[in-house]
């Protein structure tokens, strides 16, 4: 039999459902969209009040912070008159927010009930990305390189740790910090306590921006932009389990434990959602263009992406994971 009879005569053998699409529903649903008036240029890192359920929006190109009631799906407040805000973290115990501007070098601190000056600190320029350690002191990346680790009670830096250039994406996982370094095109491990690296893992690609760590602090990954690359590495070693294309200028990525996933949030336009029991395969969702920074929410099991206005309004984009999470 001929190939293409051959073909043909399997696709008979094989009934209508051979020829059918799949009715599988994408892997994020876009659930609703939250506009954000008012807001231009770029867009950069959020943070989350799960208590008053509030999301915080670091909108660099506005000068402003806006704060998110997700009940409402509007924004009830907003922070302006800062410099290039950019990393954001929320502290539950103190309800305050913390907010790094890159233009002044400050962290300066908000009253979360009614978003009023609480404090401020100096730590020096480009005052990026903010993590919240074990023990809820806030630590901020900044400068030709370092991380500093201030005390929320006093608003006070209690230790610095210097690093060969400035630090871009960071992860905390104990006394540990994970660092991308792109300018030193490594990956620093460094320890907050004895303010040291103990260990420098030569990055395989250029631009190391995001980084994301496995709840079990077992893998770490970390996003390239040139080219787009998305790799695994193992935390103890630094070896690479997984170096895999993605999407164009990503600047976030998170892991969804329970369904085994990755999501990189990228601006040209999409998210790459990478199952890690098959990190070949994976599937792209189409956002906005310029859409490359986001929160992955795993007490909601919602995935945030903050979209800037390009072609239309600046929105806000709640995305709903599927399957629905077996433990819900």
């Amino acid at each position: 039999m001929k190939p293409l009879v051959l073909s043909l005569a399997m696709l008979v053998l094989a009934g209508p459902a051979a020829c059918a699409p799949s009715s599988a529903p994408p892997p994020l649903v876009l659930e609703r969209t939250i506009a954000l008036p008012g807001v231009a240029g770029r867009i950069d890192h959020l943070a989350v009040d799960l208590v008053h359920r509030r999301v915080f929006i670091a909108e660099l190109g506005n000068g402003t912070v806006d704060a998110v009631d997700m009940v409402k799906g509007a924004p009830v407040g907003r922070i302006s008159g800062l410099k290039e805000p950019q990393g954001l973290a929320y502290l539950p115990e103190r309800d305050e927010l913390a907010i790094a501007s890159g233009g002044d070098g400050t962290v300066r601190f908000y009253r979360g009930s009614d978003l009023a000056p609480a404090g401020m600190v100096k730590v020096g320029g480009d005052a990026d990305n903010l993590r919240l350690d074990a023990s809820g002191r806030v630590v901020i990346g900044y400068g030709a390189g370092a991380l500093a680790v201030i005390d929320p009670a006093t608003h006070r830096v209690i230790s610095t740790l210097t690093l060969p250039a400035h630090p871009e994406g960071f992860r905390l996982a104990g006394g540990q910090a994970f660092v991308n370094l792109p300018d030193a095109r490594v990956i620093a491990v460094a320890d907050l306590a004895t303010g040291r690296v103990k260990a420098s893992w030569p990055a395989d690609h250029l631009w190391n921006y995001p980084m994301a760590l496995r709840a079990d602090g077992r893998e770490l990954a970390v996003v390239y932009r040139l080219p787009a690359r998305l790799q695994l590495r193992d935390t103890t070693s630094g070896a690479v389990m997984l170096d895999r294309k993605t999407c164009g200028d990503a600047d976030d990525v998170f892991f969804d434990p329970p369904r085994h996933r990755l999501y990189v949030i990228c601006g040209a336009g999409g998210v790459d959602v990478v199952t890690l029991d098959a990190p070949v395969a994976g599937s792209r969702v189409t956002t906005r263009p310029g859409a490359r920074t986001g929160l992955f929410v795993p007490e909601w099991d919602r995935l945030l992406v903050a979209a800037r206005a390009v072609s239309g309004e600046a929105a806000l984009l709640i995305y709903r994971p599927s399957p629905a999470r077996e433990d819900r």
